[in-house]
């Protein structure tokens, strides 16, 4: 065993302020077997590994200097979900790997609550993507799940009895919160509305949040940091919030409104970061872009579908630009001392197509086949395939 148990073993003892025979006395052993551990002459008997660990309010991983490690690859694994960058994607290509990925995982660190939450959020993603069809609407024009059909999708099944496994067990408020957020629109799309409230309920009112509190607990130019921060996060949930308002039911799309609702959540970003720069949120700006395109093409404001397709990759182009791996700081006076930091040589306008429309509610097929047998289509493509800005 090459390990340096008994310099461990003295480093706790130091720690708590005990002393060798405080704990020979606990584990029933001689004062100089203690001694011999600490010196390095001999080690304890295994039995004793439990006890040890116990006497110190320690695990075993960290008694022989194992938890770092352990935490080192949890840490490796959730990083590598991470840059399949999933929120940013339409398509599902991702599920299968990522879901093995974590699976393997928890084989290695069974029930570990960090592995246990991405897994639970990866599954609730993949239900979506794997949907065999769009949701429906009612008479009335209001968005209706399908819950016979909703209770099938094994993915969100097997993420439902996660999240309750998690929220029944952890003593970890981030990790419960993330659990929530999963549930409450997972039993919202099973019918269980009741249910959804009463998880939602548990959950602070937005003052409360801890971008908001941040923005309350500081000031000078760390205040600035955190309220430029809770500016650009709320805008982004701002945006997608007015989205899913406008798909909730589809008589909004009778007329021009989704188009100017969404040109103002552009405008939005735009009157936060003036200068135009901004950062790690040109990626959110280009997808609405995409859907404005959308919009503006099934209103039959054709040339203008275009130019949202050309706005959108111009942010994808700033995006890449900002792709280097080194930290930034944007630069409008708003958020000034906001810093952010992108993965190296990230490819957003290549994916464009991909992601187009991104937001795919109502049923966007119709709009689909006509632009895309406009000319102006495949040279657009062939743009965002181009390393030319």
């Amino acid at each position: 065993m090459t390990l340096n148990l008994g310099e461990k073993i003295r480093g706790l003892r130091k720690r708590d302020k005990r002393t060798q025979e405080a704990l020979a006395e606990a584990l029933g052993v001689t004062c100089q077997a203690v001694s011999r551990w600490e010196a390095g002459y001999s080690y304890p008997d295994m039995e004793l590994i439990p006890s040890i660990a116990n006497y110190f309010g320690i695990t075993i991983d960290e008694l022989f200097g194992y938890e770092n490690d352990r935490e080192e690859k949890i840490s490796a694994i959730i990083e590598k979900i991470n840059s399949f960058n999933i929120r940013s994607r339409s398509d599902d290509d991702w599920v299968d790997e990522c879901v093995s990925i974590l699976r393997e995982g928890l084989i290695e660190f069974p029930q570990n609550e960090r592995l246990l939450i991405v897994l639970a959020e990866t599954l609730w993603e993949s239900g979506w993507r794997r949907q065999e069809e769009w949701l429906s609407y009612d008479k009335n024009g209001f968005i209706q799940y399908s819950y016979d059909r909703e209770h099938k999708n094994k993915y969100w099944i097997e993420s439902g009895k996660i999240c309750e496994q998690i929220i029944n067990n952890t003593k970890d408020n981030s990790i419960f919160t993330r659990a929530i957020a999963i549930l409450v629109p997972l039993y919202r799309n099973f019918g269980k509305y009741d249910v959804a409230i009463s998880y939602a309920n548990q959950m602070p009112p937005i003052q409360k949040c801890r971008e908001y509190l941040l923005t309350e607990g500081t000031d000078g130019k760390l205040s600035a940091k955190y309220i430029g921060d809770f500016l650009l996060k709320s805008a982004r949930e701002f945006s997608e919030q007015l989205i899913f308002s406008l798909v909730s039911n589809k008589r909004n799309y009778e007329s021009d409104m989704p188009i100017e609702k969404v040109k103002g959540a552009i405008a939005i970003f735009a009157l936060i970061c003036d200068d135009g720069n901004m950062g790690e949120y040109h990626d959110f700006v280009s997808k609405l872009y995409l859907y404005l395109s959308r919009l503006e093409w099934e209103r039959g404001y054709h040339n203008d579908a275009f130019a949202s397709l050309d706005k959108a990759l111009e942010h994808a182009r700033s995006m890449e630009r900002l792709s280097d791996g080194k930290e930034h700081t944007l630069t409008a006076p708003l958020v000034s001392y906001v810093t952010f930091k992108l993965d190296k040589g990230m490819n957003c306008a290549s994916l464009l197509p991909e992601n187009w429309p991104f937001w795919c509610n109502p049923d966007y097929s119709q709009v689909e086949k006509e632009i895309k047998a406009d000319p102006r289509w495949d040279e657009w493509v062939k743009k965002t395939q181009s390393s030319s800005v």
